[in-house]
């Protein structure tokens, strides 16, 4: 494939399929039977047009190990209508359930949403040099995961119940934030290495107390924690169990007849 527009098309949809990947030049040259310099112009010509849209840029890494890689991000208009088009969603009353609760998991499973949501996310953590990403147990799964994604990270996943494929476990006992109730969480050992960096990430925060507990089980095997992010945190209680949190929209007001959700 020699054709220069044709090299340009297939490495954009490579770059783009695998974001924050290290791309060696040679990977290109033997895919497309091009030169070096012809694949180098390539990578310069997408970089320009990438950061003139404002999709993301392209990051080159010098050196025998180096190469090139893509960073993806959202335009600022794509970013407004994303959280207008959630906004007007979440604040349906048709989504109010009884005992002081709203229904969202359609939107955690809408690629759509989920993948613009860990877009956000991803912008904030692309230069926190973690090593992976953990969430627990469910809905926080298809957002973690597209973090995961983006951010080309492993994902690890706490269990309220563990199960035998989990291999050996870690477990900690921790009182809910929201529902006051006295919880079991386990995260299998082979999921994590001592000494590492770990992003959270979770889709609701309501007291803190669940991320809390995973930040106390990481730090039992001194990972650092270098950042924690939510879908959605709750007003109250204002004094969390945690800080240093981020989240993309704040639940203001939940009533029996009112939902009141803004963007942070």
């Amino acid at each position: 494939m020699r054709n220069k527009k044709q090299r340009i098309a297939a490495m954009c949809a490579v770059l783009a399929k695998n974001p924050n990947k290290l791309y060696s030049l040679n990977y290109f040259q033997e895919m497309f039977s091009a030169a070096k310099s012809s694949i180098s112009e390539d990578a310069a010509v997408i970089k320009q047009a990438f950061e003139d849209v404002g999709i993301g840029r392209i990051e080159t890494v010098a050196g025998a190990h180096g190469g090139i890689r893509y960073i993806p991000s959202m335009p600022q208009a794509a970013r407004v209508l994303l959280l207008k088009e959630l906004t007007e969603k979440m604040t349906d009353t048709s989504r109010i359930l009884p005992g002081g609760y709203m229904y969202i998991a359609d939107l955690f499973c809408t690629p759509y949403y989920v993948d613009g949501m860990a877009q956000i996310m991803a912008e904030w953590f692309v230069g926190a040099r973690a090593d992976f990403i953990v969430t627990v147990e469910t809905k926080g799964i298809p957002l973690a995961m597209s973090v995961a994604r983006i951010l080309n990270l492993p994902l690890a996943i706490a269990r309220r119940e563990s199960k035998l494929t989990d291999g050996s476990v870690f477990s900690i006992n921790y009182l809910s934030g929201s529902s006051r109730r006295l919880q079991t969480m386990s995260l299998s050992k082979r999921m994590i290495r001592e000494g590492t960096r770990a992003l959270v990430i979770d889709d609701f925060i309501a007291g803190g107390g669940t991320v809390k507990a995973i930040c106390d089980m990481l730090g039992e095997f001194m990972i650092e924690v270098v950042g924690i992010a939510a879908a959605i945190v709750n007003r109250y209680p204002q004094k969390k169990r945690i800080s240093g949190y981020r989240a993309i929209f704040e639940l203001e007001e939940l009533s029996e007849t009112k939902i009141e959700i803004s963007a942070c």
